[in-house]
């Protein structure tokens, strides 16, 4: 029964409380509203992302159809060389090469903000830094020991880790831009918000229709609930 109560009380531990290392998690800016942003982050996340992890859950004809636009703007915009509208958002990296050059086979991210959260991708994303200790020359902020590159340090530039020691242990405090890449940090913040927009977006396709409907479902719940009520007394009206 311990153990039990313990597992419980670790589920709803936040998940950035295991990997911040001092470091406080930023909120993205999330509006799947904001087609331009989607676009865009499906774009980067084709261009940058897809080499490694998937999307299987998704389809390019989906995101025509939910971003508005032209299923050949897919294609040409967003999707890789040579894909089809009906194609699936698919790594073409080999599974067992992944698992040779980085130790684990990258997961799909299909789920990833909905398992994470939005504002743990979002800082993770920005969170890499540079550190010759590791096989890779980097780590994260975020995500210690981390097993993958940087695949935004071109857009990002290089950054380094100013660590502090708080109860006997190192901490990271702050995170400075030594090198600066080929975008601005506004630029890059937005970039980044947009690939986590998108992730969100691939969580649940259907959110936004969702939340639209609800209005409705609950305005047919009170008027049902009405019907019901008065039903009910003019049933009962004799016996009371």
């Amino acid at each position: 029964m311990k153990k039990l109560l313990q597992i419980c009380l670790l589920t709803l531990i936040p998940l950035g409380a295991f990997a911040s290392g001092g470091m406080d998690l930023d909120s993205a800016d999330i509006d799947l509203t904001d087609k331009d942003s989607l676009e865009n982050g499906a774009h980067l996340y084709v261009q940058y992302c897809l080499g490694c992890h998937s999307t299987k859950y998704i389809r390019y004809l989906n995101l025509a159809d939910d971003f508005g636009v032209e299923q050949q703007e897919i294609l040409d915009k967003v999707a890789p060389e040579r894909a089809g509208i009906y194609d699936k958002m698919l790594t073409a990296m080999n599974g067992h090469d992944a698992k040779k050059w980085f130790g684990v086979r990258p997961p799909d991210l299909s789920l990833i903000a909905r398992s994470r959260g939005a504002d743990w991708l979002y800082s993770y994303l920005r969170s890499f830094y540079a550190d010759p200790n590791k096989p890779l020359g980097v780590n994260n902020a975020i995500f210690p020991d981390v097993g993958m590159p940087n695949p935004l340090w071109k857009l990002q530039g290089k950054q380094t880790a100013v660590f502090e020691t708080v109860d006997d242990q190192q901490v990271i405090t702050e995170l400075v831009l030594e090198k600066p890449g080929t975008m601005s940090a506004e630029e890059f913040d937005k970039s980044v918000n947009d690939i986590v927009n998108f992730l969100v977006y691939a969580g649940e396709p259907a959110q936004v229709e969702r939340q639209s409907m609800g209005k409705y479902v609950l305005f047919f719940i009170l008027l049902f609930g009405v019907i019901a009520y008065l039903l009910k007394k003019e049933y009962w009206k004799d016996i009371h």
